[in-house]
């Protein structure tokens, strides 16, 4: 029987459909561009090869088609009844998956990895901050991911691809000397692997070396197809080791020209996420608002987000009603009324950023300060990586620094996490020693 790259059964006779399937994941899997042309191709060669047709539904998903990721997924549970229990179990999960059922989605994972620890494509699913993991808005949902992918590693050995998200899980946790040589070794053994160069920019930032990290993102970046899944992302990194040395400029011209582009071929809700933190970064660190920029990515935000249900996109939708103000309450109240329903997988640590934010923007830092200081030893569950996260860390600091209490400000530093010391926040040489 032909197998796939991590040794698994496959149920196809045709070695062009099975060689075209191991293409289409490995692309899905480093986030590069070709992996539906890949699965179309395995179709092409085996109309009845599910897998081929499921992993079609994945990718399709990964670019933000959903319609065309049900149609895929559709034809693959049509086909899995005659396959093996691995896939059967391998598409329900990805059925679940696109459903939108991510509870469900993520018991599936863990089922089915109990049973094939090495289906790279199903544990893909729940194996980065964004997945379904790192999306559950559990407070413990960081050291969740890294004990899945620690649970998992004896079974990869020194695969490239694990290597990637484990580092990256393990960086997020301060395990950065652990997490170091597996970020090299990813790379080196596949130097088009978008996912170990993303964690690479985050063992950066939590090592407080922008230098470095612009060093290789420059050097990565030119060869990273404009239609990748991570190149408006990757630029958003790069923007920030910008901000964190002064470089607004640099920045800017990064969000005009890729995570922000009119143009932008990625995930719409990473330009969000992206975009809009960006702004707000800026201007916590001194620079002058650009009003032309903040309407482009409020439209985005009206046009594509209108109603709150997935907290790590809603406390960024938040950062646009603050600053537009227009709409903002209709917005809110929505949002409040999941919570109050119970149907709001962050509780009220959304609410409460999305409060702080709009009394930070109207000048009532008392609020807003109240606000985040209310949510703050629950902001994981905001969803989003350390670094991301950090934005809820700085607006609370500049509040503090405009109410005048700085010893707030001054003990806010103190028990911060010691590896990110550089923080793009005007003000901090009141309470920084000279």
């Amino acid at each position: 029987m032909l197998q796939d790259r991590y040794g698994l059964d496959l149920s196809t006779a045709s070695d062009a459909a099975r060689d075209a399937y191991v293409e289409g994941c490995e692309l899905a899997l480093t986030l590069y561009p070709g992996a539906v042309a890949a699965f179309d191709r395995a179709n092409a060669a085996d109309p009845d090869f599910a897998l081929a047709h499921a992993g079609r539904a994945r990718a399709l998903q990964l670019t933000s088609d959903i319609g065309a990721a049900r149609a895929a997924i559709a034809a693959a549970q049509a086909l899995a009844a005659s396959t093996t229990e691995r896939e059967r179990s391998h598409v329900a999960m990805l059925g679940l998956l696109i459903e939108g059922k991510p509870v469900e989605a993520l018991e599936a994972v863990r089922a089915h990895v109990g049973a094939w620890p090495r289906d790279a494509l199903v544990v893909s699913t729940a194996a980065n901050q964004n997945g379904l993991i790192g999306t559950s808005s559990k407070a413990t949902r960081v050291q969740d991911l890294l004990d899945f992918l620690g649970a998992l590693a004896p079974h990869y050995g020194d695969d490239w691809w694990f290597n990637g998200h484990y580092a990256m899980a393990l960086s997020e946790l301060g395990h950065l000397k652990t997490a170091l040589p597996l970020i090299e070794r990813s790379i080196a053994d596949n130097p088009r692997n978008a996912m170990a160069a993303h964690a690479l920019a985050h063992f950066h930032y939590e090592n407080a070396d922008a230098d470095a990290a612009i060093a290789f993102l420059r050097g990565w970046l030119p060869q990273y197809p404009r239609d990748g899944g991570m190149y408006g992302h990757l630029h958003w990194h790069l923007a920030v080791f910008y901000l964190q040395q002064g470089a607004v400029e640099d920045g800017f011209r990064l969000f005009t020209h890729a995570f922000a582009a009119k143009d932008y071929r990625g995930p719409p809700m990473v330009k969000l996420l992206d975009a809009a933190s960006y702004l707000w970064r800026s201007e916590l660190a001194g620079h002058k608002r650009d009003q032309g920029r903040w309407q482009q990515v409020i439209t985005y935000a009206r046009q594509g987000f209108g109603r709150p249900g997935m907290p790590f996109v809603d406390w960024h939708v938040a950062l646009t009603g603050a600053v537009d103000g227009e709409g903002a309450g209709i917005w809110m109240r929505a949002l409040d009324g999941l919570v109050d329903d119970g149907r709001y997988p962050a509780g009220e640590t959304v609410p409460c950023v999305a409060r702080a934010f709009a009394a930070f923007e109207r000048g009532d830092y008392t609020q807003a300060i109240t606000e985040i200081e209310t949510m703050f030893a629950e902001r994981d569950r905001l969803c989003g990586s350390r670094a991301q996260i950090d934005l809820v860390e700085f607006t609370l600091l500049k509040a503090y620094l405009e109410a005048g209490r700085l010893d707030d400000a001054q003990r806010l530093l103190s028990t911060r996490r010691p590896g990110p010391s550089t923080i793009p926040v005007a003000g901090l040489e009141a309470v920084r020693p000279h």
